[in-house]
C-alpha cells in the first residue's frame, strides 16, 4: 500500500525580538538570568502589529517550495493550523490558497489546535494520503500569541513567541510495508479546558470594553479576559502525569523499546518541564531536543520547527525513528513516530 511520508519541512519566524533584557526592563523585579533559568529561554520572536500569524505561514511556505522537490502545483490539500486566526470567516486556509497561488481544485481547511495541532495535523495528513483522497498535503501552523498575552503577564509573556512552520507531506510511489508516519496516540480532557484560553473574543463571552481592563492576580501578573491566562502548576501536572504515560503506549502500539527510538521531539512548552520529563522517563540527553533558548514557545510550530532545525544540523539523519510528543491548550496530546525516509 501507499504510505505517507515527511517529505520537505520549512519555518519562519517574525524579525521582531523580544529579549531577556528587555523583560527585565519592563517587568523590574525580574533580571534577565532569572527568566531564563526559569524558562530556558533567552528570545523571543515577536510579529509586528500588522503580521498575522497567516503571513508567518505564507513565508514558511514559500521558504519550502524553493526547497528541491517540492512544488506548489503537487499540493492538493491544505491544513491549517492556528488558534491565531485572521478571520472569523472565511478559514485563513482559503485567504492562504490564493496568496501563495495554489491550484483551486484543491481542498483547504482550518484546524484549530494549539500545541498538540502539528500532529494531529499530520495525523490527517497521513489518513488523506494513504486513503488517496489527496496526493500530497501542505501542512502549515502557525500563531502569532504575543497579540494576546497582557504586557505585565511574566507568566506567560516570558514563554511564549511567534512563528511558523511548513511541512509537504507525500506518498510513497511504491507499496511500502513499513509505516513512515505513525503510529499515532491522542487524548483529551476538556474538563480541564480552563487551564489555558483566552476568555473574551468568542460568542460565549463577546468582547467588551470592560474585558480589556487588566486585573492584578495573587502572583501579581496583570491580565484581562481579552488576554491569554494559564495556569501553570496545573499544566505542569497535567503534563508530568500524560506524557510518560503517552510515551510508554506509543512504544508498545509501535512495538519498540525506549532504546530503539533515535531522537525524541516533544512540544518545546519550557526547559524547566523538558528536564522534568526527560528524567521522569529515562531518555539520555544525547537524545532529547530542547531547542527554543533563540525563539520561545511556539505553540503548534515547536516540534516541526525543531524537527526542521535537527535536519539540518545532521542530527536527525535518513532511517532514524524520531517520537514526536504534543501536549497542552485543550487539554490535549498526541503523539506520532515518524521514520526518516
Amino acid at each position: 500500500m501507499k504510505r505517507a511520508y515527511v517529505q520537505a519541512t520549512a519555518w519562519h519566524v517574525p524579525e521582531g525580538e523580544l529579549t531577556n533584557d528587555d523583560l527585565a526592563r519592563e517587568l523590574g523585579d525580574w533580571t534577565a538570568e532569572k527568566i531564563f533559568d526559569k524558562t530556558g529561554i533567552r528570545t523571543r520572536h515577536i510579529a509586528a502589529p500588522d503580521e498575522c500569524a497567516s503571513d508567518l505561514g505564507v513565508a514558511a511556505a514559500e521558504k519550502l517550495f524553493a526547497l528541491d522537490g517540492c512544488n506548489r502545483e503537487d499540493v492538493d490539500y491544505l491544513i491549517f493550523c492556528t488558534q491565531s486566526p485572521d478571520y472569523f470567516m472565511p478559514s485563513s486556509s482559503c485567504v492562504i490558497q490564493d496568496r501563495l497561488g495554489l491550484r483551486k481544485n484543491i481542498a483547504a481547511v482550518d484546524v484549530g489546535q494549539g500545541c498538540s495541532g502539528w500532529v494531529y495535523g499530520l495525523s490527517l495528513a497521513k489518513s488523506l494520503v494513504e486513503a488517496e483522497v489527496a496526493q500530497r498535503v501542505l501542512l502549515i501552523t502557525a500563531d502569532t500569541h504575543s497579540k494576546v498575552v497582557g504586557p505585565r503577564d511574566r507568566s506567560v509573556r516570558t514563554i511564549f513567541g511567534d512563528g511558523a512552520a511548513a511541512t509537504l507531506i507525500g506518498g510513497t510511489g511504491h507499496d511500502a510495508q513499513q509505516e513512515l508516519v505513525g503510529p499515532f496516540l491522542f487524548g483529551t480532557d476538556g474538563s480541564a479546558c480552563k487551564t489555558i484560553l483566552i476568555p473574551a473574543g468568542g460568542y460565549r463571552q463577546p468582547m467588551t470594553d470592560a474585558a480589556r481592563i487588566a486585573r492584578e492576580d495573587k502572583g501579581g501578573n496583570w491580565r484581562s479576559d481579552a488576554n491569554m491566562y494559564m495556569d501553570g502548576p496545573e499544566v505542569f501536572n497535567f503534563t508530568l502525569n500524560v506524557v510518560p504515560r503517552t510515551v510508554q503506549q506509543l512504544l508498545e502500539k509501535s512495538g519498540m523499546t525506549l532504546e530503539q527510538v533515535d531522537y525524541f521531539i516533544f512540544h518545546q512548552a519550557n526547559r524547566f518541564i523538558l528536564d522534568r520529563l526527560r528524567a521522569k522517563i529515562g531518555i539520555a540527553p544525547e537524545r532529547f531536543c530542547i531547542d527554543m533558548d533563540w525563539c520561545g514557545n511556539t505553540s503548534s510550530s515547536t516540534i516541526p520547527i525543531a524537527f526542521n532545525r535537527a535536519v539540518e544540523s545532521g542530527t536527525i539523519r535518513s532511517g532514524m525513528n524520531v517520537m514526536a510528543v504534543a501536549f497542552g491548550v485543550g487539554l490535549s496530546w498526541a503523539a506520532a513516530m515518524i521514520r526518516v525516509p
